[in-house]
């Protein structure tokens, strides 16, 4: 039998990577081949993930999303910092990290299969549909890319909240711009502590997305009451 959510959602917000799109190929360098293509072999080994340089989860960075001049400096300020404590010479620095920076949002995107006709039935049910994710400034441009301009309601970024999952924040930010009470929206993704435990702290409803052919490394977390699990996107027409 379908696990259902209870009576009462008016709107469902849904994770944007992972969960409505993923990454195809060609795929961007790594930063590690950029840095060692400059020849900056320690700094290639001390670099770490490719993301090192970014925010972590739950950040608040109220003060640098004023408007997308001072993000964009704020990015471009932390690729400087991480560069500099790896070891890149000073006169590289700037160069380094504009190119980090491109290489870094230059991704191939395209919907998982089953995203066009959950959304659709989403709305054909006349519930408010929102992406809510931690992205970079041109989140609602790149919705608009992948064919989804039409199919949502309401776009939310972590760069333009000001805040990223799983800060009490961007979840407030979707639910006003949504017109919704937390107990009203279901919020649907694959990432546990940004998708399922934040919006369950923040008083809404969670699907998690265990896609089995996109599963996030490890076991499944056991689900917690009012939590239910799917491995597509069509099983939501059938929790509302």
């Amino acid at each position: 039998m379908t696990p259902r959510c209870p009576d009462g959602v008016r709107g469902v917000v849904l994770d944007f990577y992972g969960t409505l799109v993923r990454m195809v190929p060609p795929w961007p360098p790594s930063h590690r081949s950029v840095l060692l293509r400059r020849g900056l072999t320690e700094a290639a080994a001390r670099w770490g993930d490719q993301w090192a340089a970014g925010p972590p989860d739950g950040a608040l960075h109220l003060a640098h999303s004023g408007s997308e001049r001072a993000y964009r400096a704020w990015e471009l300020d932390r690729l400087r910092r991480r560069a500099r404590a790896c070891g890149v010479p000073e006169e590289e620095v700037n160069g380094v990290a504009v190119e980090l920076d491109r290489v870094s949002k230059d991704l191939r995107l395209a919907l998982f299969e089953d995203v066009p006709d959950a959304l659709g039935a989403l709305r054909g049910r006349g519930l408010v549909v929102a992406v809510c994710s931690n992205w970079f400034w041109d989140l609602e441009d790149v919705v608009g890319r992948v064919g989804l301009a039409g199919a949502v309601d309401v776009v939310v970024g972590s760069a333009r909240a000001g805040a990223r999952k799983p800060h009490p924040r961007i979840y407030r930010t979707v639910l006003d711009r949504c017109g919704l009470r937390p107990e009203q929206a279901l919020f649907v993704g694959d990432m546990w502590e940004t998708d399922v435990a934040g919006p369950v702290r923040a008083g809404m409803r969670a699907a998690h997305l265990r896609r089995p052919d996109r599963a996030v490394d490890g076991p499944a977390p056991p689900l917690p009451e009012g939590v239910v699990r799917i491995a597509t996107l069509r099983a939501l027409t059938g929790l509302l």
